[in-house]
């Protein structure tokens, strides 16, 4: 039901009290989910414009140009609550509704991100969730011919009742074929195609946004929908056709809040009515009311504004492809969202009411009480075993099992796989793009201004070493409850550090997605505040990305940033069990001229190797970049005044290693900002020595620990 204030709104713009139909299109249409009721204020503090922004924020996905005439589109989503109810299908339908945004837009999707948050997997729930989502996920990518080229998982305990699953796609297309979800003209038809549609999914929109509760998987299991991979593929094709061919004038993805919320925003982005028949809607289930049919959020369907002389053209590209296809409205001067069901006219809303009518507001903020001033543990007596023991968390320890089950090569164009800072993907000749995701919740729980801010500058940095320049970016945002004080304060700050860190980096915010009330009955907590992002840079040399581990004996190995004392929120802390506190990462007011630097230094061709120094810290980043090859390494210099657990564990931000046979040159291009040679390349052992400190690891220990999530899925 709608709350009482909302109803109270509505009855006063209409006149009249709304009916059931109306309500259930009110109930989605104005949910958090939909409407960004309590997230609007904030998100409009981003920077959405810039010289490459083609099409920002308010679309299915944005366009971004590229070079030559091609554009990128960008999207980013999530699929939360679904994927805890029925993690297979809540996973692989919020790959397809990600796709479905970027080819609404008439681009054709070339590679897919995940980063996920999951709860540990030391209990059998935990265990089936993460199972299942990565199969979904794998089933769906695999099935429609998108490669999932980069992503994330993250494990903690707050996760266990409420895992989240955000998903990015990118696309790419000619500039002349980008179609919009504004309508153009009165009088033009509206065909719905794809799949049939059912009863699931229904409510989906106002059931993403509520807590989770005991009860969840057996009472929401309705609200879930069910996906068919092989329909997307060929509604992926039905749709580039019909744009290529200049058909569609408008096109929208039917996702959250169904038919109601896809056909009402694209009328109401053009400033026109829509009239919906709703007994033109082919359904797979027999007597479906108009309110299921549209809210239903049935997968696989888009909704196309189209000219009437080119229906029948659009009709027979649906029968081509083996689609279902019916005219189901037409587009009218009327500003009001009219639905006609057997003759009778069972809705009849004003348009803007409808669509952008739904109140929007700041809650109330306020900071969590002053922590106690941080109590720096003993440095532990064999570090050799901690460093060990971090690199084997499953939060630094290698992905390959999770990604191993994709297929990431498809479309041929991946360069630099996963498992990697970031990946790469070509385009065009020697021209490519470099994508990287993630956030670390950790850092965001102890400072949410910092933590976001450091979202940003860590994802620029993943580019940074790959050569690139930053382009766009587009954020998912995972929070608790907003009607708490204490969440709202924590999703404020963290959107303004994330605002602030993208205009520092000139970096614009395209597009996104805001996920709240995550939240668990279960396990009484909400999820770490979850800034994800997903990053697209720009790189002129896809053939001279340089590699992210060791890789030619007597290279001088240099560490390019500051390591400071700020081991709050770090892996090797939570590790040692210690609550969430001290002192987090703090981004250095010199961080975009290290970035800058860094991109200046990997293309002048003479970096053999390159990569980001993050979570675990620099002991963890030396140790991953040990596969094949070890190093002899002294952190005296590069870390003086600091405890050897500083040296080794600290995830300052910022920070990188390079290794090169050329050091001059690499040197001059990092003049201005800090860097230290920390030491050489070769031999079979990694051997880090600070002060009085030495760790000896073998390349093949360091390779047995960083295995641990894979030996653990493997039992």
């Amino acid at each position: 039901m709608l709350p009482e204030n909302d109803l109270k709104l509505i009855t006063e713009k209409m006149g009249r009290e709304p009916n059931i139909v109306e309500e259930g299109c009110f109930l989605n249409l104005w949910s958090e989910h939909c409407s960004y009721r309590s997230s609007g204020p904030l998100l409009k503090t981003f920077t959405t414009t810039g010289e490459k922004v083609i099409i920002g924020p308010g679309d299915d996905a944005a366009i971004v140009d590229f070079d030559d005439g091609w554009v990128l589109a960008i999207g980013m989503e999530s699929h939360n609550h679904p994927s805890y109810v029925d993690p297979y299908n809540g996973a692989a339908t919020g790959v397809g509704g990600i796709v479905r945004d970027i080819i609404s837009m008439g681009a054709r999707p070339i590679a897919l991100m995940d980063p996920l948050y999951f709860g540990p997997l030391n209990t059998p729930k935990n265990l089936y969730l993460f199972e299942h989502i990565i199969e979904g996920i794998a089933s769906y990518g695999n099935c429609i011919g998108v490669p999932v080229v980069r992503g994330e998982a993250f494990f903690d305990e707050t996760y266990s009742g409420n895992p989240l699953v955000n998903v990015a796609c990118i696309g790419l297309a000619r500039k002349e074929n980008i179609v919009t979800a504004k309508a153009q003209k009165a009088g033009n038809k509206v065909i719905l195609i794809g799949s049939t549609t059912g009863r699931d999914g229904l409510g989906g929109a106002s059931f993403a946004s509520r807590d989770l509760s005991e009860s969840s998987e057996a009472e929401d299991r309705p609200s879930i929908q069910i996906g068919d991979p092989f329909t997307e593929k060929l509604l992926i094709e039905a749709t580039l056709e019909s744009v290529k061919l200049g058909y569609v004038k408008a096109c929208r993805d039917l996702g959250a809040a169904g038919l109601a919320g896809a056909s009402s925003e694209m009328a109401s982005k053009g400033n026109l009515g829509m009239h919906i028949i709703a007994d033109n809607v082919i359904l797979r289930e027999k007597g479906m009311t108009p309110y299921e049919i549209l809210i239903a959020e049935s997968q696989e369907r888009m909704l196309f504004e189209v000219e009437p002389q080119d229906v029948e053209a659009v009709l027979n590209i649906a029968r081509k492809y083996d689609l279902n296809a019916s005219v189901i409205g037409e587009l009218t001067e009327r500003l009001y969202y009219t639905v006609e069901f057997k003759g009778e006219i069972v809705a009849d809303i004003p348009i803007k009411l409808l669509a952008e009518g739904a109140p929007t507001c700041e809650m109330p903020s306020i900071s969590p009480a002053e922590k106690i001033p941080e109590e720096k543990p003993k440095i532990p007596s064999d570090l050799k075993q901690v460093l060990l023991e971090v690199l084997s968390s499953h939060n630094v320890a290698s992905k390959e099992w999770i990604y191993r089950q994709y297929d990431h090569e498809v479309q041929i164009r991946t360069v630099v796989k996963p498992g990697d800072d970031a990946s790469v993907l070509r385009i065009e000749g020697n021209k490519g793009i470099i994508l990287s995701c993630g956030c670390n919740p950790r850092h965001t729980m102890i400072d949410p201004y910092q933590g976001g801010k450091g979202t940003v500058y860590e994802n620029a940095m993943n580019i940074a070493v790959k050569g690139g320049k930053c382009l766009a970016l587009v954020d998912c945002l995972n929070f608790g409850n907003p009607q708490r004080p204490d969440i709202y304060w924590y999703f404020k700050q963290a959107i303004l550090g994330l605002g602030d860190g993208s205009r520092e980096l000139q970096i614009p915010v395209v597009g996104g997605n805001v996920s709240l009330y995550n939240e668990s009955d279960e396990f009484d907590t909400a999820v770490l505040p979850t800034p994800s992002i997903g990053i697209v840079g720009t790189t002129n040399n896809v053939s001279g990305i340089p590699l992210s581990s060791f890789s030619r004996k007597n290279d001088v190995i240099i560490l390019v940033g500051k390591t400071r004392d700020e081991l709050g929120g770090s892996e090797y802390y939570s590790l040692l069990g210690k609550k969430l506190e001290g002192n987090a990462p703090q981004v250095p007011d010199n961080g975009p001229k290290i970035i800058d630097s860094i991109i200046k230094a990997v293309n002048t061709g003479k970096v053999t190797s390159s990569h980001d120094v993050s979570l675990g810290g620099l002991g963890a980043a030396l140790c991953e970049m040990c596969t094949c090859i070890g190093a002899d390494v002294d952190l005296g210099k590069a870390c003086e005044g600091l405890r050897a657990d500083d040296a080794l564990f600290s995830e300052s931000y910022v920070r990188a290693i390079l290794t090169t046979s050329e050091p001059e040159v690499v040197e001059e291009a990092l003049q201005g900002v800090p860097y230290f040679i920390i030491g050489t390349v070769g031999g079979d052992m990694l051997r880090i020595k600070f002060m009085d400190a030495s760790i000896e690891l073998s390349v093949s220990e360091i390779n047995m620990a960083r295995d641990s999530l894979t030996r653990h899925m493997m039992k």
